[in-house]
């Protein structure tokens, strides 16, 4: 079903593409195997920070030059650091491809990080990491990070530290692509309505000639879990609550059918479980909901709502209590078979979006070295019993597994 294209160069970066043939817009980027997760200690936030300076300066083009490349054609220029990926990306009409792609590739392996925009750079992240503490609703997911992985780089906030962003040079960043950036850990995915011939010309004119950055690259390995309960006092009017743990890997064959089970419990649906038990039950949150974020060698589940402080108790033992059904109750074949196919039509849906889809492309193929069709991840859906899904339950769903953040007003 996804009938896309992929050519592989001798220096190791892979081309993707598919051709869509009833849009206008071209939708392509880089995607880098690289992650907050990949730095050490003293570099802790430098991959985020590598992400915001890319825009700052190349060989050929200061700032200005970069910003104004694609945004004078209506196009739109961005990038995002994850744990695990750096990704630089545009969104354009399909006549000016060949402007994305020429520009993606200077600022991806071009960039010069200039001392005077690095400082710059600096005040803005900072003011980032302020934005995020005034948010509880968003720092709460970055601190329970470091809840369930502790010291390991999962465990550390993308943003790095106020200590550790302050220190940076432009050494740093030249020294950390050095460290990390291999030409077969990178892909560039594209999708529009270009045939792949035009698109591999041009990849022959820009990628092709990039020197090869080959060699092995590990990372550190996830430690022991201890399940931790912690409850932090903060000037704020609703308390927040995060309960979650570790949970299954990228690679482990349990990882479809348990985004079906966090799919029934808290997905993005209005009838999962939380939302029907906790919001239009009771009214007690304006959102609850379950993720969960597989990784390369574990994964995290986390479940989050924000309540009035004096209702804290009472919702925490709602949520308790559809965990406990999940761990003892198995689906009827009714729900198993509605909740197999409000999956299927979700994902289904989500290739409808072809920004979605160029990183699909690209984060499976860095992931599991190949993208699965729909039609594969159906049927490993349609697969899953209700018992299989119980079983998870009683591994990853269990109180004696799950750890809890809470932040709770002052004064209550």
């Amino acid at each position: 079903m996804l009938d896309y294209h992929i050519h592989e160069y001798p220096n190791g970066i892979r081309l993707l593409h598919k051709q869509v043939l009833h849009t206008k817009i071209a939708h392509c980027g880089f995607l880098l195997d690289i992650g907050s997760r990949d730095e050490a200690p003293h570099q802790q936030g430098l991959a985020h920070f590598w992400e915001h300076m890319a825009f700052k300066g190349t060989e050929k083009r200061k700032s200005f030059h970069i910003l104004n490349r694609l945004e004078t054609v209506g196009g739109e220029l961005n990038a995002y650091t994850t744990k695990e990926k750096i990704c630089f990306y545009a969104a354009l009409l399909s006549t000016h491809f060949e402007r994305a792609f020429e520009l993606l590739t200077d600022l991806t392996f071009n960039s010069v990080f200039p001392g005077r925009e690095v400082e710059k750079e600096r005040g803005v992240i900072l003011e980032e990491m302020s934005m995020y503490q005034d948010a509880p609703e968003d720092a709460i997911i970055d601190d329970f990070d470091t809840v369930v992985f502790g010291e390991h780089p999962l465990g550390v906030n993308i943003l790095g530290t106020r200590e550790s962003v302050s220190r940076f040079q432009t050494a740093d960043f030249h020294a950390f692509l050095q460290e990390q950036m291999r030409t077969d850990r990178l892909v560039f995915s594209s999708v529009s309505n270009l045939p792949f011939e035009a698109v591999k010309k041009l990849a022959d004119k820009f990628l092709a000639p990039l020197p090869a950055k080959l060699g092995p690259r590990t990372r550190r390995p996830v430690g022991s879990y201890q399940r931790k309960m912690q409850v932090e006092t903060r000037p704020i009017t609703q308390a927040h609550c995060l309960v979650g743990g570790p949970a299954y890997s990228l690679n482990d064959p349990r990882r479809i059918p348990f985004f079906m089970l966090n799919n029934i419990l808290g997905g993005p649906g209005m009838n999962s479980r939380l939302n029907l038990a906790v919001r239009e039950k009771y009214g007690l949150v304006y959102t609850i909901d379950s993720t969960y974020s597989p990784y390369t060698d574990t994964g995290l589940f986390g479940i989050y709502f924000g309540t009035e402080g004096k209702q804290l108790n009472r919702t925490v033992g709602l949520v308790q209590k559809e965990l406990k059904l999940l761990r003892e109750k198995e689906l009827t074949t009714n729900q198993l078979h509605i909740a197999k196919h409000q999956l299927m039509g979700q994902l289904a849906m989500s290739e409808e979006s072809n920004g979605g889809l160029m990183q699909l492309l690209g984060k499976s193929t860095l992931d599991l070295g190949r993208v699965e069709p729909l039609s594969e991840i159906f049927s490993k859906i349609e697969k899953v019993s209700a018992t299989e899904l119980r079983e998870m339950a009683n591994e990853v769903l269990t109180e004696e597994h799950l750890s809890v953040l809470q932040y709770v007003p002052e004064g209550k």
